[in-house]
Formats: C-alpha cells, structure tokens, sequence
C-alpha cells in the first residue's frame, strides 16, 4: 500500500488517501490480539466439551481473514451505498429474528440462534449496525425537512427490534439497541423535556425487566450479593486478574482458562489478565478507547448530518459493548453474554463487527469540501 501514490485515481487508490488508516490499523491490531488469545484460550475449552483442541483456533482463524477482507470491501462504498446496504441487511435480520423465535436453537432458555446452510448464526448481532444506519437515515431526513415521517419510521423499527430481541429474550442487547438509539435522537436535537421523560422511561424499563425476566433478576442479585447464587466464572477471572498481576504469567501459562466455561468467548480479557498482564489489559483498552476517540474526531469534521449520526451511532455501539464485556469481566457491573469485540470467538459477531466498522470506515473517509486535518 505505501506505493500507491497520491495520484493514483483508482478506486484502491482514492480509498487509501482517504480512509482512516489509523483507524483500520488499530482494528487490525486488535484482532491481532484476538489470534492470540484464542490460540491460548479456547483449546481447553474445546477438549472440556470433547471437541478437537484446536477447533476453535481453526473456525476462529478462518473466519477472521473473510471478516477483515468484508470490513475493507464495505469501507470502499459511498454513504448511499452504505444507507442501501443497511436497509438490506436489516430486512434480512429482522426476518431471521423472526424466524429465530420459531425454530431458532434454544439455549439456555433463550432463542438467539438459528441454522442456515449447515452455519450457526446469531441474527441480532447483524440487525444492531444495519438498524442504526437506518435510524440514522431517518433522523437526518426529518431534520433535513425532507419529505419522509423519519421519527415515525426510526421508533417504529426500534419497538419492532426491541421487541424481537425481548422475546428471545436478550436484554443486553436491547439495552444497547435502546442506548445508541437514544444517543443518535439526542445528537438529532432531541428536546430536553424528552431526555427526561425518556430517561425515566429507561428506568422503569430496566426495573421491569427485572421483575420480568428471571435471569436478569438472578445476575443482578448476584452482583449485589455474591452469597446469593453461584458465581463461579466472576470468582475465577477475577483469581485470574491477580494471578497475572502486572506483567502476567506469559502467552500459554495461564491455568484458570482450564477451568473457566467461556474462557474464549464472554471471559477471554480474564486470559488476557492472566497471560498477558495488568499493561497489556491496559494496553487493550487504550486500542478500543483510541478507535471511538478518533472516530468521534473525525466526525467532528464531516458535515453531513446522516452521517455524523451514523458514525457516532456505530461507534458508540462498539465502544458499550467492549465496556460492558470488560466491565462484566472485572465484575464491575452485573455478567451480560456479550463477546469483546474482534477479540473474542464467535463468527456472527465478528461479522457483524466488520461490517459495522467497514461501514464506520466508509462514513470517515475524507471527501471534497470537508476541513482537512
């Protein structure tokens, strides 16, 4: 890529003078780690549930590469070939959800799955980047005085994915659905007597679903008892975290990954505290906290309304769910099943998350008639 030059009129070529190449690297950084935690973390994962050692290396390595090569494809499209991509693939998610709540795989009480073509896929995971370009799009219209009932439409799909993802249930999910939505409202010029109402709304939501979804209330109570229920995976990562102290006990010589369940997945920071150390953990944090800072940054330069909404939108999606698996992890906050992004195992997500970040690449890049850095 350092040879291509700057008169290079191709599509390759405008691409690279354009986009975020920070950005990119940093993501490709943190997948780095995620190879490297995996090759550590889920072979005793798979040998506890009788599976090849390095089944999980496998899928995980292979899936990666097509991942990062479909965040690269989306990051050369224009802002309305993202708006019709987005549409696109929320349609086809929200009809997977749809069809995940009748013949979706349960498992443990929840239908978040569901086989296509021999493949495992979450479609949730998939609907939360496509619904937030398309919330995006709405809001912009309707602020723009365009000729669209874009508030009707943007909370009409929200209820109607909210809804989807309750009856699976999945709240954490939902949750994040509802706060990036909020967000993107806010930043479109939501009036201040509605942040009240809506924030008192959020309130009685998150009290209803603990009062409506038992494994809600048994997470929570857990966190604010540890005596009251079993917290047997927290109470491991953190003897993991001490157990790695500053510098950690070196890739491969970590023992509580023998016995922790979702070692590769929801608690693989646990790994890396443990492996790795209190400053590569740091060290990780930063990566995530530089990608949402610069995206932010660069945002604040673009005047194009959709897509500051669009981009704040997707990144504050993937800086809250990097948050809340750290968070969960640390026991800082009550345990969600959320993986760590482009570092944990799970091929649905990992799509799905370059996906959403092609798409945050492809609204960043630098256009005529923007303010230079």
């Amino acid at each position: 890529m350092a040879g291509i030059a700057r008169t290079d009129k191709s599509v390759l070529g405008r691409w690279w003078w354009t986009v975020d190449r920070l950005t990119l690297f940093t993501l490709f950084v943190i997948a780095g780690f995620g190879v490297v935690l995996t090759l550590t973390a889920s072979p005793p994962v798979a040998e506890r549930i009788g599976l090849d050692s390095l089944y999980f290396v496998r899928r995980h390595t292979t899936i990666l590469p097509a991942a990062l090569m479909v965040m690269i494809c989306v990051s050369l499209l224009s802002p309305k070939q993202i708006r019709r991509l987005a549409v696109l693939m929320f349609s086809i998610a929200a009809l997977l959800l749809l069809l995940t709540l009748v013949g979706g795989n349960e498992i443990k009480g929840a239908r978040r799955w569901i086989q296509l073509g021999g493949f495992s896929i979450q479609p949730s995971e998939f609907a939360k980047p496509a619904f937030v370009v398309v919330a995006a799009w709405m809001f912009a219209a309707r602020r723009l005085g365009e000729e669209i009932p874009g508030y009707a439409i943007s909370a009409l799909l929200f209820v109607l994915l909210l809804s989807l993802l309750l009856l699976q249930p999945d709240v954490g999910q939902a949750a994040i659905v509802t706060v990036v939505w909020f967000a993107q409202w806010f930043l479109a010029g939501l009036p201040l007597s509605f942040v009240v109402v809506l924030g008192l709304l959020a309130v009685a939501g998150m009290i209803g679903a603990y009062f409506l979804f038992p494994h809600v209330a048994s997470r929570i109570d857990r966190f604010l008892d540890p005596e009251s229920g079993d917290n047997y995976q927290i109470d491991r990562a953190i003897d993991a975290f001490m157990n790695g102290g500053l510098l950690g006990q070196g890739p491969g010589e970590g023992t509580f990954k023998n016995t922790l369940p979702d070692a590769h997945a929801d608690f693989i920071f646990a790994v890396a505290g443990e492996e790795l150390g209190l400053v590569t953990c740091l060290a990780i944090v930063l990566l995530f906290a530089f990608v949402v800072l610069r995206g932010f940054a660069r945002v604040l330069n673009n005047n194009d309304l959709f897509v500051v909404l669009a981009a704040s939108g997707l990144l504050t999606q993937f800086g809250l769910q990097a948050l809340i698996n750290m968070a969960s992890t640390l026991n800082l906050i009550p345990t969600k099943g959320m993986t760590l992004p482009f570092i944990s195992y799970g091929g649905s997500s990992l799509l799905a998350l370059s996906i959403g970040m092609g798409m945050l690449l492809a609204l960043t890049r630098k256009r005529p008639g923007e303010i230079p850095e």
